[in-house]
């Protein structure tokens, strides 16, 4: 079946199920459902503390953890009396506002007695998609991670439109697994993975282990979305899978709703895997080299090109010449002191300021412009060469 891997034996399934254990950068989603109960509309606290305490032990051993959270709207419609109805989209932005606020403190208290410091960050979809936005994001979350927080994302619910009617948190993870360069998604719900049919409806339904492509076959298997709080359903899983996959993450669907379930998931509990035939940096690197027009060019000393060559990221000082009106995020040509491009990526800065640092050391920008951007013009982790 295409798309899916072979499975014909116990042997073939092991062999092609990676362990969470070698994750390096991973993201969790972490659904309404299981965070919050639907009949009190209250915050799963024992829930959440075993939670904090796998993630904890995945931070104990080197892994970079970054939490997407839904169930702002769930907690807070009920502190504003909006329980036994659908809500109107103010209302949802509303009870968001109210919810949030709980949510974070929740998230902070579980992970606080691990001495982990929470970072709230919320975001959009087109907070992912655009790119001087995406970059802002990505530079953000980085350096959280690099000073040891764990982030607690969720869609900014209180002016998001089209994304809150569709309680899409599945695919805003993958994004945001895509914007960091993440390893690995595990998308916690409350089903163990994807299956030919609705188990619920169809009880000889056969689980699929691992997806190496969603066809339309596989988005075929998705069916209707669920109800309750959990609003997203297969369906947002698999958008979140192509997204994965595209990016170069795996991602794992896996069943949440007990205790401890990112160390059920390292010990071999069932879950689908979603992999992918590239790494993410190399996914990312082929984004950027093959997809992007340039919109300027930087030119570069004998020095820099050769650094460049080593794998360094291109610094200000290496510049000798800066062509074009491109904006921060753009993608622009480097060019060796012949003129011959060497490379391809997204430019830290807009053409002006480029302009104004290039030539000086790292050190000198925030003297020069006025305020502390990035050491480099291009990072190394957007940078391709010719």
């Amino acid at each position: 079946m295409n798309g899916l891997a072979a499975n014909d034996t116990a042997e073939n399934e092991a062999a092609a199920v990676p362990a969470l254990a070698t994750a390096r950068r991973l993201v969790v989603k972490i659904g309404s459902a299981l965070l919050v109960d639907e009949k009190t509309g209250r915050i799963r606290q024992d829930w959440l503390a075993a939670l904090a305490e796998d993630v904890a032990a995945l931070r104990g051993r080197g892994v970079e953890v970054v939490l997407v959270s839904s169930g702002a709207i769930s907690v807070g419609r009920r502190h504003l009396g909006l329980t036994g109805r659908a809500l109107a989209l103010e209302e949802k932005q509303a009870a968001a506002a109210t919810g949030q606020i709980k949510l974070a403190h929740a998230y902070q208290e579980a992970l606080a007695r691990h001495d982990i410091t929470v970072a709230q960050v919320l975001v959009t979809l087109e907070d992912t998609e655009a790119r001087r936005r995406h970059l802002n994001a990505r530079a953000t979350i980085d350096a959280l991670l690099r000073l040891g927080a764990v982030p607690v994302i969720n869609e900014n619910d209180t002016v998001a439109t089209a994304e809150i009617r569709f309680g899409d948190n599945d695919r805003l993870a993958a994004r945001v697994a895509q914007m960091i360069s993440a390893d690995t998604l595990v998308l916690l719900s409350d089903i163990d993975g994807l299956y030919t049919a609705d188990p619920r409806r169809t009880p000889d339904a056969a689980h699929i282990p691992v997806v190496t492509e969603v066809t339309p076959e596989i988005e075929a298997m998705g069916g209707a979305a669920a109800t309750g709080y959990s609003s997203g359903g297969m369906v947002t899983k698999l958008a979140a899978g192509k997204i994965a996959i595209g990016a170069g993450c795996r991602m794992a669907i896996a069943h949440g709703t007990e205790m401890h379930p990112l160390h059920r998931l390292e010990e071999g509990a069932r879950c689908t895997w979603f992999l992918p035939s590239a790494g993410p940096r190399t996914a990312r690197k082929r984004w950027i080299g093959g997809h992007l027009n340039t919109t300027g060019s930087v030119t570069v000393d004998a020095g820099a090109a050769r650094a460049l060559a080593q794998g360094k990221s291109l610094l200000p000082a290496g510049i000798v010449a800066v062509e074009g009106d491109f904006q921060r995020g753009d993608p622009i040509a480097v060019c060796d002191p012949e003129g011959r491009v060497i490379g391809r990526g997204l430019s830290a800065y807009n053409a002006g300021d480029a302009r104004r640092i290039m030539g000086h050391k790292s050190r000198e920008i925030e003297a020069v412009l006025g305020y502390r951007g990035r050491d480099e013009i291009i990072h190394r982790d957007d940078l391709v060469l010719a």
